[in-house]
């Protein structure tokens, strides 16, 4: 098979769908597949490293992403391709696709060939979940989709061989917010997460060297785009509720001075408590300075939650293997890898309910679920800190069988080449 991936980007600083979009491009590559990634970013901005080759187009134009060279691209490389998938929507990489493969059909009815037109597979990430048209402060945005789903959108999907979604919740959901919404056919291909590397020590000074206060010391990690979506400032005011409760009970129980003495003063309130830390981009957006200034003028937290940026390569694995567990309170969360990344490295998890994945973590038992709310999220952090150590350890191994059984990248990419191979 000869497959094109058209992705608006593959900058990682934008979110999961460029990883995802590497990862499915190598493993079918691995497999026999030729295939390549057309993007919309800039050529020189790419990762040479990359195993499988990527077209960058850019540069773009308004938040539409238009881009002039993305229909002659097409037009010229289509003879290349039998299958194209379409990461994402709402921007203009669906409707330049639908609009070069309305014209190629036309060229080839004219010149008589015998070329058989590309299938077309679109793969919304999470895009047609109805948490977007819904949201406190998207109802410009809410607008805009609902008038572009019916001039655009809606013609794409409706027309395309097939949707591919990285799970059953992202399926189900995906029916609810516009109509016509009558895909050809729903495809759960899933989303293999690639196997962490082997632990090994020097991930742990990759981390330390861009968050030295942790050395020795236990800490539960987010990581993510700093993002109100995220719900970091669920976390942020879940766990400063935790840690006075746990610090006040400390000084009632150690200390001769009354506890009032000590409020708003710059110590620790639970020093044996875990600390929090907060990766990812994001933190000179407004959203990000707010969280930031509130943990900046607290007392309670300022000793407690660190933010060291976003974390890659190394870093990152040292940041998954030395936490106790992972956290992400989101209010919206298609799949969310870096819930994988954390199973695969044996580390419950504890996640909203709004994250889609979340039944195969409950029934698991690898992790723990709760409201995507401030008390939502004290409840899973309150769990977590009341289990014992032999659950604890009990929680890592399902974990990591969580990770196996449902998110290992064999099993998703035997579904998504049969997924592809049909012809029906």
């Amino acid at each position: 098979m000869r497959l094109l991936h058209v992705v608006d980007s593959l900058d990682a600083e934008k979110g999961g769908v460029s990883q995802a979009v590497k990862t499915m491009a190598e493993e079918v590559r691995k497999v026999g597949f030729f295939n390549e990634v057309v993007t919309l970013d800039f050529q020189e901005n790419l990762d040479d490293t990359e195993l499988v080759h990527v077209n960058g187009l850019g540069p773009t134009t308004g938040p539409w992403r238009y881009n002039k060279r993305l229909i002659p691209w097409l037009l010229h490389n289509f003879s290349r391709f039998d299958t194209i998938i379409v990461h994402g929507l709402w921007l203009y990489q669906t409707f330049a696709v639908k609009k070069a493969l309305l014209t190629y059909a036309k060229q080839i009815r004219k010149e008589g060939s015998l070329v058989t037109l590309p299938a077309l597979y679109i793969m919304p990430h999470g895009m047609l979940d109805p948490y977007f048209q819904r949201a406190t402060g998207r109802k410009l945005k809410a607008i805009r989709n609902r008038v572009y789903w019916k001039l655009i959108e809606s013609k794409v999907v409706n027309s395309a061989n097939g949707l591919l979604f990285t799970c059953k919740e992202e399926c189900l959901l995906a029916t609810i917010p516009f109509a016509p919404y009558k895909p050809k056919r729903e495809l759960i291909v899933g989303l293999g997460i690639c196997e962490p590397p082997i632990y090994n020590k020097s991930m742990d000074e990759d981390f330390l060297n861009v968050c030295s206060q942790l050395r020795n010391q236990k800490y539960l990690l987010f990581l993510g785009r700093i993002d109100k979506k995220k719900g970091v400032d669920l976390l942020i005011n879940a766990y400063r509720q935790i840690v006075y409760e746990f610090g006040r009970q400390r000084i009632s129980q150690e200390q001769s001075t009354s506890f009032h003495e000590f409020n708003g003063k710059d110590f620790e309130y639970a020093p044996n408590f875990p600390k929090l830390v907060i990766a990812g981009p994001g933190l000179d957006s407004v959203y990000g300075k707010e969280v930031t200034t509130i943990v900046n003028n607290c007392p309670i937290l300022r000793n407690s939650v660190f933010f060291p940026g976003m974390l890659e390569g190394l870093q990152k694995w040292g940041a998954f293997y030395g936490s106790e567990a992972f956290v992400l309170p989101s209010h919206q969360e298609n799949f969310g890898i870096a819930v994988v990344e954390a199973l695969a490295c044996s580390k419950p998890v504890l996640i909203s309910n709004q994250v889609n994945i979340c039944s195969e973590i409950q029934e698991s038992n690898a992790g723990i679920v709760a409201e995507d709310s401030e008390a939502g999220t004290y409840t899973a952090l309150r769990k977590w800190t009341h289990l014992s150590d032999p659950q604890k350890i009990r929680m890592q191994k399902e974990a990591r069988k969580c990770y196996e059984k449902h998110f290992a990248l064999d099993a998703a990419t035997s579904r998504l080449i049969n997924a592809l191979s049909y012809r029906g």
